[in-house]
């Protein structure tokens, strides 16, 4: 005798309603309320910000929202600089500078920090590549990671802190707000041109081609706060990012034949120290 289905949990039921996108029914509305759910997406991805339920989820939102993580660094980088801003009121320059980058370290989770730390401990510990992708998998801090830490927190701090001192408030914030863009849309960029190398991450569903048209926005979000902060510095800034995009790129294929998250993120802190160290000469010379 056949026996009736089990009814499914009602948790379950709700969750996956909750999972299911709503779309308005009128077209002219669907396109903008898609980009603003990829967008929401790409805020929920990098950083620890909640985001609404309505938002959903599917796997090929995190590539649709690839373009935005340029203009998700610049609301990063203006939080820190609002942190920044607001701890300069009460403290000293050096207190303030500090709490302005915890400010981003909370708000992402260290997102990036941590794929620089994986990374350098893999291709430091790592010979073969695929010693090289076991050991970046492994979630533990080696020493080697532990130091790139330490010393990447450790100038940031003082490059931020002398920036301050010596260029003064406004060019702190925006040298800030523009570095934390930049940094992930020279980051994204090698989605357009690599190959993702594992055959499973968190980075799979980011990691298809991006179109032209979400290159273009991706570039147009990290260059324009770079500029901003003054044309001459903009256009270097951009010139060494380059620069060090190719450099990095070139790397990450002869060590393992394309890019993975972890790669992504060492790719962010290296732009954003280089974007400090070169505001901060541009603040001496």
């Amino acid at each position: 005798m056949p026996t009736e289905p089990t009814p499914e949990p009602l948790q379950d039921r709700r969750d996956q309603q909750a999972e299911q996108p709503r779309r308005p029914t009128h077209p002219l509305l669907q396109r903008p309320c898609d980009e603003l759910r990829y967008l929401l997406t790409a805020v929920g991805y990098f950083t620890r910000v909640p985001v609404p339920a309505w938002v959903g989820f599917a796997p090929h939102y995190l590539h649709a929202a690839a373009r935005w993580f340029a203009l998700v660094g610049l609301m990063v980088g203006a939080v820190g600089a609002l942190a920044t801003l607001a701890a300069w009121l009460l403290w000293p320059p050096a207190v303030a500078v500090l709490i302005g980058i915890g400010a981003t370290l909370l708000l992402t989770g260290a997102f990036h920090e941590d794929g620089l730390a994986d990374c350098v401990d893999a291709f430091g510990g790592g010979y073969r590549r695929e010693d090289v992708l076991r050991i970046m998998h492994d979630s533990r801090i080696g020493a080697f990671g532990a130091l790139a830490l330490v010393l990447a927190l450790l100038l940031k701090w003082q490059l931020l802190l002398a920036l301050g001192q010596r260029g003064g408030l406004r060019e702190l914030l925006l040298v800030l707000v523009a570095a934390h863009a930049a940094s992930r849309a020279m980051a994204v960029s090698y989605l357009a041109t690599l190959d993702y190398v594992r055959a499973e991450g968190k980075a799979k569903p980011v990691a298809q081609r991006l179109s032209p048209r979400g290159l273009a926005l991706v570039l147009a979000c990290g260059a324009l706060p770079l500029l901003a902060v003054a044309p001459g510095f903009g256009v270097a800034a951009i010139a060494a990012l380059a620069l060090l995009r190719l450099v990095l790129g070139r790397y990450f294929v002869r060590r393992i034949g394309g890019y993975t998250g972890d790669c992504l993120g060492m790719a962010q802190q290296l732009g954003e120290l280089l974007i400090y160290l070169l505001a901060a000469a541009w603040i001496w010379s």
